[in-house]
């Protein structure tokens, strides 16, 4: 990913909260073949971080991907920026994002680990149904996952970027911030409160 210095991202911390925010991962293989699937990040295990998910069985990506090196796109917030949205013009239209690129090795787990990640996935979107037997009984659990392969991605390198105008003028960011705010799209407002919380890009 093509990262300009200023919109490079390195806490570790938002990095987490980012892939924890929007956990729906790309996993991409050096053939090109991808597969979308959620996955866990856990700060525990190694300097960067460990991400946990699983494959259908049925799903032959998991053998070309075991032991192999894989990468793991996480898109954050984005959306499309208006040139007359700036208040210096001539403008030309572009578009704000932020995403996050994993890089690591593919092992895969076994049955009891495998078990604790699937749990670790519902208890970050859904805690209630972990104690709900009627939901999920224990006996249909463990069926299912005879039918998964779950893995884990020791990550080794992280790149980030946050491309949220922070390089244009002051009057500028505080004008599209502005119209991200009252945009009518959920992503845009959804990038708009990103940049508030950074405290990027807002002409603050």
């Amino acid at each position: 990913m093509y990262i300009p210095e200023q919109l490079a991202l390195t806490d570790s911390k938002v990095i987490g909260e980012i892939i924890a925010a929007h956990g729906f991962g790309l996993l991409l293989t050096s053939d090109l073949t991808a597969t979308h699937l959620p996955l866990v990040h856990s700060a525990e295990g190694a300097e960067l971080g460990t991400l946990y998910g699983h494959f259908a069985k049925t799903n032959s990506h998991w053998q070309q991907a075991q032991n192999q090196s894989v990468l793991v796109v996480f898109q954050g917030p984005h959306a499309y920026i208006s040139p007359r949205w700036y208040q210096r013009q001539p403008a030309v239209p572009t578009w704000n994002y932020v995403a996050v690129h994993c890089y690591g090795k593919l092992e895969l787990l076994a049955d009891n680990e495998n078990h604790t990640a699937m749990n670790q996935l519902v208890e970050q979107y859904e805690p209630e149904l972990l104690t709900s037997t009627a939901v999920m009984p224990e006996d249909y659990q463990a069926r299912l996952r005879q039918n998964v392969v779950g893995f884990k991605i020791v990550i080794d390198k992280v790149d980030a970027k946050e491309k949220l105008g922070q390089h244009r003028v002051q009057a500028d960011q505080r004008a599209v911030h502005q119209a991200l705010e009252q945009h009518h799209s959920p992503e845009a407002q959804a990038l708009a409160r990103y940049m508030t919380k950074r405290q990027l890009g807002t002409g603050s």
